[in-house]
């Protein structure tokens, strides 16, 4: 697993890209349920965080929260139990334009149906629209 540190090399060996750090990290299983559960509820000791996560066994967990803690998204502090850091938090910051986006997708109507275009989804990333 790279380490998501800064100042250090992340990414596919092959590519060197960050987002496949990124991705490979929050891709295994539970991690985003945990940085989701401390976005929601903040500080959060072992105990109360596999409560919020539901079945999730105490090995995966501790593995999890020691991946989290390499990558400097979240921290351990003593008498609060673990947090999210700095750069966490602007991870959760786009964690919950997910949810948004998950929100939206659900209220849409059954396949086959027409459905309005999402205005949050109507960018021109590319700004080829962008009036000169």
């Amino acid at each position: 697993m790279p380490t998501l540190k800064p100042g250090t090399k992340v990414g596919s060996p092959q590519t060197g890209r960050p987002i496949i750090a990124v991705l490979n990290l929050l891709g295994r299983r539970w991690c985003l349920r945990i940085l989701w559960e401390l976005h929601l509820n903040g500080p959060s000791r072992f105990r109360a965080l596999q409560k919020l996560c539901g079945d999730i066994s105490p090995t995966v967990l501790n593995s999890r929260l020691s991946e989290l803690r390499e990558a400097g998204i979240i921290e351990l502090r003593g008498g609060e139990g673990y947090i999210i850091t700095e750069e966490g938090i602007a991870l959760g910051k786009i964690i919950n334009q997910f949810n948004t986006w998950a929100k939206c997708h659900a209220e849409r109507p059954a396949s086959g149906e027409a459905s309005p275009p999402h205005k949050a989804l109507k960018r021109d990333p590319d700004n080829k629209n962008k009036k000169a």
